[in-house]
């Protein structure tokens, strides 16, 4: 029954799990499956008691033919077919180097990183390590990942078990972050003594069918930090980004033709969805603003090839940033920070870019060069897809809902990702062979060393993808904002919420529940002009953290949990005036009673020796709060050092110039 499957593969390629700190049995939910997949439930995202449910990365396997098209599935529904998992995860984020900036981009030529907790002398004992754990498909056992240390502390790092057709399920860490020692968090993502339960690496499968082996293209799980923001996707998906890499190398072929619905409509429909989690985006591309592309008329337009709407295609493409025309400009869209965001910008990566091959596509759009065919978009739900297509979907679907830039270091996986040598062929990563080595790069890693033929860019082991990210995550979770400045470039076009980081996983300004209840006319006695003060009043997601920038940090690694979750809620009202789907901030978790909605709204970056200093940090407040009109309690002032990457602030006053 066996001898049409020539060999196997599992997909996704590469699945997303991400951490979660509910205790309940059913304190987790499968990740996306398909890359538009419904709106879940409000409160789907937290348990009963308020905890972030974890969400699982489930892996399939589908039997090829030997001319390369897929032939099914292969579940333990049949019983000819018999699967053991294999899971080898870990965290070596402590023992690898530290982060500054990519070491791919011309910032870092002279910069080479030194490691992370060098005065460790034990670097095995900074690794989180369960080993390989195995699991019989269809068994009922879960296998935890338990094992690992970090410092002698036992670290869990998740557990998986396998579903009613023997699918395998990997659920990651409790998102806990920990000092065995108890020291202190000064950093937004090199904080030695500390580590979290974040993960990644291989997943393998042994697979029978009549008893005879097959071979089984392994794949790949990344443990995360949570979505909080699970409906919103960013306009440069992690998919997108990969998408064009290959096609760059030749292995993977573009649209041969560009369809609007298709094509350009998603990349338009992002720009849009941004304005439930980042206020300059909603006031631009959001219901009602100058540039809200989805407008039935507007859309409309947008949709047609004619050349009486030629102009207008170009007014949007001209609009979008080409680093070569505008260099260190915030102005051209996306309005979002790129790989060598600094406070004192000096490079062309401070903003983000479209991919070429999106910008191609916009390009052909611009010029009418597009089909207008309807597309019937993705299915709702994988089941409902030919079964030729389900691979794709699921590697997709992984991936499109993480992000690829800011690079800085990023959310779910960083720069590494952008090399070919990484993969074994599209989105697949290159394994490293059970018992090889890989070398020992010294103190510091230099960029001619990391991209080197003897560097980290090629094979890879358990934790090789997770190493290069911030530690812990939380830290770098909570600085990643909207409106950073440098008090030095303060002045009349300063704007608090643009440009920002990662609104599409870490939201910078939501819609209320409160505010909810009032445009959807639940709170009654409202009238018109307050139901719309209410739908474009936006709150700071960060206003449930207190105090100084380091107090912050050390609250969002306790307290992580407690920040609301962006959902959909519908508008049953029925009259149009706002849009029949809101995104909605759930309640958090934070005590709010008397807390001004704008808390936290911005960040002001000052030198490191002027945040040292009470009285230059007031005199510095003073300044700040008369140039922007803000309110103290807006605005965080302080050292971020994700800003800071060489320490130029700090010698700088050190030298006798702030």
């Amino acid at each position: 029954m066996g001898n049409d499957i020539a060999y196997a593969r599992i997909h996704p390629a590469i699945g997303i799990a991400r951490v979660g700190n509910s205790t309940r049995e059913d304190g987790w939910f499968h990740g996306p499956e398909v890359p538009d997949p419904p709106a879940a439930k409000p409160g789907f995202a937290k348990d009963g008691q308020g905890a972030i449910k974890r969400q699982a990365a489930r892996f399939r396997i589908y039997g090829y033919g030997a001319d390369g098209r897929v032939v099914r599935e292969l579940t333990t529904a049949d019983p000819q077919v018999h699967i053991e998992w294999s899971v080898h995860v870990a965290n070596k984020k402590a023992a690898w180097y530290e982060f500054s900036l990519p070491l791919d981009i011309p910032d870092m030529k002279d910069h080479p990183e030194p490691l992370r907790n060098k005065k460790v002398t034990d670097r095995a004992s900074l690794i989180i390590d369960p080993g390989r754990k195995t699991l019989t498909a269809g068994s009922k056992q879960a296998v935890e990942f338990t094992g690992g240390s970090f410092l002698g502390t036992p670290v869990p790092l998740g557990r998986m078990h396998s579903d009613e057709h023997g699918r395998l399920v990997v659920l990651g860490g409790s998102g806990t972050s920990r000092n065995p020692e108890g020291g202190e968090l000064t950093s937004y993502g090199n904080n030695d003594g500390w580590c979290d339960d974040t993960s990644d690496g291989p997943v393998t499968a042994t697979l029978t069918i009549d008893g005879e082996p097959v071979r089984v293209d392994p794949a790949w799980v990344v443990v995360a930090p949570p979505n909080y923001a699970p409906d919103v996707k960013t306009v440069r998906t992690l998919h997108d980004l990969l998408y064009d890499l290959f096609v760059a190398q030749g292995t993977l072929a573009p649209p041969k033709t560009v369809n609007f619905d298709r094509d350009v409509k998603p990349i338009l429909h992002r720009f849009c969805e941004l304005q439930w989690v980042n206020k300059g985006f909603a006031t631009h591309f959001g219901f009602g603003g100058p540039q809200h592309f989805l407008a039935p008329d507007h859309l409309a337009k947008l949709a047609s090839p004619s050349p009486t709407y030629e102009e207008l295609r170009r007014q949007v493409y001209t609009s979008l940033r080409d680093p070569k025309r505008d260099g260190l400009s915030p102005m051209p869209w996306p309005w979002i920070y790129g790989d060598g965001m600094k406070s004192h910008p000096d490079s062309v990566l401070q903003y983000l870019a479209l991919s070429p091959t999106q910008d191609a596509t916009l390009l052909s759009w611009m010029k009418g060069e597009f089909e207008t065919t309807p597309w019937k978009g993705f299915p709702s739900r994988l089941e409902d897809a030919p079964v030729a297509d389900q691979p794709a979907l699921l590697d997709r679907a992984a991936l499109d809902f993480c992000l690829a830039d800011a690079f800085h270091p990023g959310c779910e996986v960083t720069w590494p990702v952008r090399h070919t040598t990484m993969y074994s062929e599209p989105l697949r990563i290159r394994h490293r062979p059970s018992g090889s080595v890989e070398p020992d790069y010294g103190a510091t890693l230099s960029q001619a060393r990391a991209l080197g033929a003897d560097g980290p860019l090629h094979e890879q082991g358990p934790g090789d993808l997770t190493r290069w990210m911030a530690v812990p995550w939380q830290t770098d979770t909570a600085s990643c904002r909207s409106g950073y400045e440098s008090n030095a470039n303060l002045g009349p076009r300063y704007d608090p919420y643009l440009p920002t980081f990662w609104p599409a996983r870490v939201p910078n300004h939501v819609l209320k529940e409160s505010d909810y209840h009032i445009v959807n006319k639940e709170i009654t006695q409202t009238d018109e002009d307050g139901r719309e003060a209410a739908f474009a009043r936006r709150a700071s997601w960060l206003r449930g953290l207190k105090g100084d920038y380091k107090q912050q940090l050390k609250q969002a690694v306790a307290e992580w949990h407690e920040f609301g979750i962006v959902e959909v809620r519908p508008y049953t009202v029925g009259d149009g005036r706002f849009p029949e789907r809101l995104q909605v901030e759930s309640k958090p978790g934070f005590p709010l009673d008397g807390v001004s909605d704008n808390r936290n709204l911005t960040a002001i970056h000052v030198p490191a020796a002027t945040a040292a200093e009470d009285a230059l940090t007031a005199q510095a407040a003073g300044e700040i709060l008369a140039l922007t009109g803000l309110a103290a309690d807006e605005v965080t002032i302080g050292y971020f050092d994700k800003l800071d990457p060489f320490g130029e602030d700090a010698g700088r006053h050190a030298e006798g110039g702030a």
